[in-house]
């Protein structure tokens, strides 16, 4: 048993019984907390009885099918969601990043490779480990968060979420969030497609062309004052994105309001 992995919780949607069962059966053995749902309905109250770390979900399902739950879900959580894609439905694979999927596999897949791709977007996610027993209460913090201004908004990075001058608050995916550092990190600077993989994403595998022009165009729509005409995440035709940074005094500690 993997020891690293002991402790996240993941549920498995799929409405093939034979393919929960199987994935639930692998997963266990490699040390994660399984459970298993066949549909929406029964996601819903997995989650309702206790938290998730990652959820595998199938696309086509009947009643509520994965891009709807998906779409559903990140309405109010970050939560990774890796989906289970047809062998050629490239269209499946573009609508699921477009409602905030974290990534996606292919039938059939390797149970090794789903492993892999569950631990990149746990760590990815960068939540801690749960551990068993009580836990401390954690000290109140010194100082206020990380406030670094992005666009027309503020990247929150101890809460890797969006912060707006009214000071509401929009989650953000694991995946949407390494590719907003990787802009940050890089102000004023032309990025390659293929390079903006290699820096946000910890995958070995080669992801489909469009992934990275389908993330930008989501950040555009939750940074950008007026995504139809984006200031902070310009596209340089014919090589990739250039990221212009936000206006100085507010990169840490500012005040959103």
């Amino acid at each position: 048993m993997a020891g690293d992995e002991t402790g996240w919780r993941i549920v498995v949607v799929d409405d093939e019984e034979a393919l929960r069962e199987t994935v639930g059966e692998y997963l266990s053995g490699q040390g994660f907390a399984v459970r298993c749902a066949a549909g929406g309905r029964e996601l819903d109250a997995l989650i309702a009885a206790g938290p998730a770390d990652l959820i595998v979900m199938d696309v086509n399902m009947p009643q509520e099918d994965g891009v709807s739950i998906t779409r559903r879900l990140r309405a109010t959580s970050g939560i990774p969601i890796i989906m289970l894609t047809a062998a050629d439905d490239i269209v499946d694979r573009v609508v699921g990043l477009e409602v905030g999927a974290d990534d996606y596999m292919v039938k059939p897949f390797d149970l090794r490779e789903l492993k892999a791709r569950i631990r990149a977007a746990l760590r990815r996610h960068a939540a801690p480990a749960p551990a068993a027993g009580p836990q401390p209460v954690p000290a109140a913090p010194s100082e206020p968060l990380a406030l670094v201004p992005c666009g027309a908004v503020f990247l929150d990075m101890d809460a890797h979420g969006l912060v707006r001058r009214d000071g509401t608050r929009e989650a953000l995916t694991a995946m949407e969030f390494d590719l907003l550092r990787v802009f940050l990190q890089n102000p004023n600077r032309v990025l390659t497609r293929d390079r903006l993989l290699d820096l946000a994403h910890d995958r070995d595998n080669e992801p489909f062309d469009r992934s990275i022009d389908v993330r930008v165009t989501r950040l555009r729509k939750k940074i950008e004052a007026d995504p139809a005409k984006p200031q902070a995440i310009k596209t340089v035709r014919g090589v990739g994105y250039l990221f212009v940074p936000g206006p100085r005094g507010g990169s840490h500690g500012a005040d959103p309001a």
